[in-house]
C-alpha cells in the first residue's frame, strides 16, 4: 500500500519533529511499526486499520518509509535504533524515552479524533511501547504484537521483563484493576517473545490482559514456520479460520469495544 495514500505531518516533541502518516476517520489509533520501519507491509496494515473506521496515525520512527525488509536492511536498522538515545532496547525494567513523545501524540490525536480515547498498536522493537502507553489516561486500548524488548533476553530474568520501570508498571496496573483492558499477541515459539514475557502479563494483569498465543510448534495443525514473528504483518494468513486472521479479528473487536 503506496505512502501516498496517508496525508503526513510533523509533531513537535522532545525538541524535536516527528513525521507522522495520516488516513481514515473516527476514533484514534496510534500504529507503530515494527523492524525496520514502515515498509509496505506496514503501510497496508494502517490503511486495513483505517478501512474500519479509525483516524489512524503512524509515525516515523526508525528506517527508510516505503522500503521493503531484507535481512541485511533489517539487522542495519535495528543496530542502528540500539544505539539511539530515544531507545533503551536492551533496558530491562524501564521503557524508552521515546515513549512520552508518543503519550503526547495519544494526546493529540484524541484531542482531533474525539471519542471515549485512543488505541495503539505496537509489534515487535515498539510492541512494548503499547503498554507503556498506558500512562497517558487517553489510552484505553493497547495491542502488544509480538513485544520484543528487552533483546538480548538470555537469562530468567530478561526473558520476563516488560520494558517497563516498577513505577510504570504500577501505573498500568492501577488502570488495569479499575477496568481497563490490554490485549497481546504472539507465536509460540518466537525467540524474540519468550514465554516469559507473557507468563509476566499474566501474573501483573490477569484477566485484565488477554493473550492470543499462535501454536508455531513443529507440525502445527495450520503449517506456521517455527520462526514467525510478525502476528498482524509478514506472517498474517489472511484466510477465515486461520489463527493469524482471528487474531487481527479479534484486534478489531476489541478496538470497536474499547473505543465505540
Amino acid at each position: 500500500m503506496a505512502l501516498s495514500d496517508f496525508t503526513a505531518f510533523d509533531f513537535s516533541g522532545e525538541g524535536r519533529l516527528w513525521k507522522v502518516y495520516k488516513k481514515g476517520s473516527g476514533p484514534g489509533v496510534l500504529v507503530m511499526s515494527e523492524m525496520p520501519g514502515i515498509a509496505p507491509a506496514m503501510a497496508a496494515f494502517a490503511e486495513r486499520v483505517a478501512a474500519q473506521g479509525y483516524t489512524v496515525w503512524m509515525p516515523h520512527l526508525f528506517g527508510e518509509d516505503g522500503r521493503s525488509g531484507t535481512p541485511g536492511y533489517v539487522a542495519s536498522t535495528l543496530a542502528q535504533a540500539c544505539i539511539r538515545s530515544d531507545f533503551a532496547a536492551l533496558a530491562a525494567h524501564r521503557s524508552s524515552p521515546v515513549c512520552s513523545t508518543l503519550r503526547a501524540m495519544c494526546r493529540a490525536l484524541h484531542a482531533e479524533a474525539g471519542g471515549k480515547g485512543v488505541g495503539a498498536v505496537g509489534m515487535c522493537f515498539t510492541g512494548n511501547f503499547a503498554l507503556a502507553l498506558m500512562l497517558e489516561p487517553s489510552m484505553l486500548a493497547p495491542v502488544l504484537s509480538q513485544p520484543s524488548l528487552p533483546l538480548l533476553a538470555f537469562s530468567h530474568d530478561r526473558k520476563a521483563a516488560l520494558h517497563l520501570a516498577p513505577e510504570e508498571l504500577l501505573v498500568c496496573k492501577q488502570r488495569a484493576a479499575h477496568g481497563d483492558k490490554i490485549l497481546a499477541l504472539r507465536f509460540t515459539e518466537d525467540p524474540f517473545v519468550p514465554g516469559e514475557r507473557f507468563e509476566t502479563l499474566r501474573r501483573e494483569f490477569g484477566e485484565a490482559c488477554e493473550m492470543i498465543e499462535i501454536d508455531s510448534s513443529p507440525g502445527n495443525k495450520f503449517g506456521i514456520p517455527k520462526g514467525a514473528h510478525s502476528v498482524l504483518t509478514l506472517h498474517l494468513v489472511d484466510e477465515p479460520g486461520h489463527p493469524t486472521r482471528a487474531a487481527m479479528d479479534r484486534m478489531f473487536a476489541f478496538f470497536a469495544g474499547r473505543l465505540r
